[in-house]
């Protein structure tokens, strides 16, 4: 008897209007996600487990590894330990460092002056943004800009062109807009300024839209390989890594260590296709890496600083 008038007592988590799930309706969202999931994860198996493999071991594949035979460390090795993706790791996380933080400041800065009505022009200055995101120079008069401020060749050429997201700063700024008035009318009853209260007050209380914008820029920035094409075309001691991932898988060009033929005494060499897929897994790991971390902040980030304001 008691247990009967607990579970009579214990409230439901299913609203009273949504019906019972049904054995066939599970059944069906299960096999869905279960589809879904090999779509997404599938692509990626195959990249990582032949980044691992022999040239053996794609030649009886016939391409692309599925089934793991005769693994080895041999791609990662020669990717590792040669000179240009070290040299174009660090100077991709030397981009996607410095652009991230010069952006993120940038873009901050912008939002909270927007963001304060008594602040001079910045209904000119909203709808000046606005207006750059439908309408723009295009790519010649851009490129001539750059190269005739001096930025052929040099890496601020690789972050200055797409320093500022308009999108972005949209979004912080109806974010930073909804920060409760109370909290910034008592920061000036203490006295604080705006720098005081942007530091203290409206940073602090919109750490979810700050890490969502943060991670927009930085998989930008690590992603960005078409700057490189037209600012930096020969010089390849500057590349970052996508544009070489771009070079060796995209055009063929033959990296050292990587071997021509899987036929014969090559057959347990360094494969061009192992080595191709490594340098891909080697720009997936950073992503992967950061994104569990900002993925909480996504939806009170994003969906929150895009509805109020």
């Amino acid at each position: 008897m008691s247990d009967v008038i607990l579970k009579a007592r214990r409230p439901s988590a299913r609203p009273v209007w949504e019906e019972e799930p049904t054995v066939v309706g599970q059944g069906v969202k299960g096999v869905t996600l279960a589809g879904i999931l090999v779509l997404v994860l599938g692509p990626l198996w195959c990249v990582v487990i032949t980044s691992f493999s022999t040239q053996g071991s794609i030649n009886r594949a016939g391409g692309l590894v599925i089934v793991p035979h005769g693994l080895t460390l041999n791609a990662y090795r020669t990717m590792l330990g040669d000179g240009p993706v070290t040299r174009a790791l660090c100077v991709s996380l030397g981009v996607t460092v410095a652009g991230t933080v010069f952006s993120m400041v940038v873009s901050v800065l912008c939002a909270y002056g927007l963001s304060r009505s008594r602040s001079l022009g910045h209904r000119f200055l909203l709808m000046l943004l606005v207006v750059t995101m439908f309408v723009s120079g295009g790519l010649i008069p851009s490129y001539l800009v750059v190269t005739g401020l001096g930025g052929f060749d040099q890496y601020w050429a690789l972050i200055l062109p797409s320093a500022v997201s308009v999108f972005n700063i949209l979004v912080l700024r109806s974010f930073y807009g909804s920060t409760a008035a109370e909290l910034i009318d008592a920061a000036r009853m203490d006295g604080a300024g705006d720098w005081r209260i942007l530091w203290s007050v409206v940073l602090p209380t919109s750490r979810a839209v700050t890490a969502v914008i943060t991670l927009f820029y930085a998989v930008g920035y690590w992603n960005s390989f078409f700057n490189v094409m037209l600012y930096m075309p020969t010089s390849s001691q500057k590349w970052p890594l996508q544009y070489v991932l771009y070079q060796y898988v995209n055009l063929g060009t033959n990296m050292p260590g990587q071997v021509n033929s899987g036929f014969g005494n090559a057959a347990n060499a360094t494969a061009p296709l192992s080595l191709q897929m490594a340098v891909v897994v080697l720009t997936l790991v950073p992503v992967v890496i950061a994104f569990p971390f900002v993925q909480k902040h996504f939806a009170k980030g994003v969906l929150t600083g895009a509805v109020k304001g």
